[in-house]
């Protein structure tokens, strides 16, 4: 069903853009896989390049593009790019995020930044890049990797800063959706029912790494939200155990890191 769409995927490299990358290059889609890591890193699996490589693997076109989402020439010049290679766009996917779980006399102020800037700065400034070329495609959607807004205080209290920027990226979904419903953009969020084994848990939940997820059950639910029509649902926020249960999926023990132990929930769910 996204044979032959491009879709634009941020932080790629590595975790659930990845996997969202080579879902929809088993359908034979266009991926661009812009993220920072182009070399090597000392700890962290994968770069664009690699990815780039399985993306092609599964079927896919890929097109890797380095690419620092705090940059406002850098990211229009990654669109362009990608027009130029692919005709337009068609699917945008905000997954590159900076996280500090940190309580507020422990986040350095660059940290602070970092983080709205990667993450509510970030989002904005991607969907506003791809929207011209996302007005014109036939099945248009944004997915940004954000949770439902929730404002029980126990989701700010420990780590303020960075619900504040994982908040505006729900904020920005909330308003494009409104923004652009009439014009069939479809603008949704999508998150996870329990942790899932990124790079990010394994550093700030060490414990939850064992009874966590692996990235793919947010890939094969992302894939769910972006396949549909783009007029049938906007301002969203997906859960991807719910997203996949209403598909019909019941057997969540193949994406289990550890089959038969219990889950870790997710943040900002209550």
């Amino acid at each position: 069903m996204l044979k032959s769409r491009t879709i634009f995927i941020t932080g790629a490299s590595r975790g659930i853009g990845r996997s969202i990358a080579l879902r929809c290059a088993r359908d034979g889609a266009n991926v661009v896989i812009a993220a920072k890591t182009a070399e090597p890193h000392p700890t962290l699996a994968g770069t664009i390049y690699t990815v780039a490589k399985e993306v092609e693997a599964a079927g896919g076109t890929a097109l890797p593009l380095q690419l620092d989402i705090r940059d406002e020439v850098a990211v229009a010049g990654a669109v362009a790019r990608a027009v130029e290679r692919f005709g337009g766009i068609d699917i945008l996917v905000n997954n590159a995020s900076a996280i500090s779980i940190t309580g507020t006399l422990a986040t350095p102020i660059k940290r602070y930044d970092l983080m709205q800037s990667v993450n509510a700065r970030g989002t904005f400034l991607c969907a506003q890049a791809c929207l011209p070329h996302l007005l014109r495609a036939a099945n248009p959607h944004i997915l940004t990797i954000s949770p439902p807004l929730n404002f029980n205080p126990r989701w700010f209290g420990p780590h303020v800063a960075y619900t504040i920027s994982k908040f505006g990226m729900s904020m920005c979904t909330m308003g494009l959706a409104a923004e652009f419903a009439s014009q069939g953009v479809a603008v949704n969020s999508l998150w996870p029912r329990t942790t899932i084994a990124t790079a990010a848990v394994e550093m700030f939940f060490p414990a939850a790494l064992a009874s966590s997820r692996t990235p793919e059950i947010m890939a094969d639910a992302a894939y769910l939200v972006l396949t549909q029509s783009s007029r049938v649902a906007t301002g969203q926020f997906f859960i991807d155990e719910t997203v996949l249960r209403a598909a019909g999926v019941t057997d969540f023990e193949r994406y289990a890191v550890t089959p038969g132990a219990p889950v870790s929930p997710d943040i900002f769910l209550d």
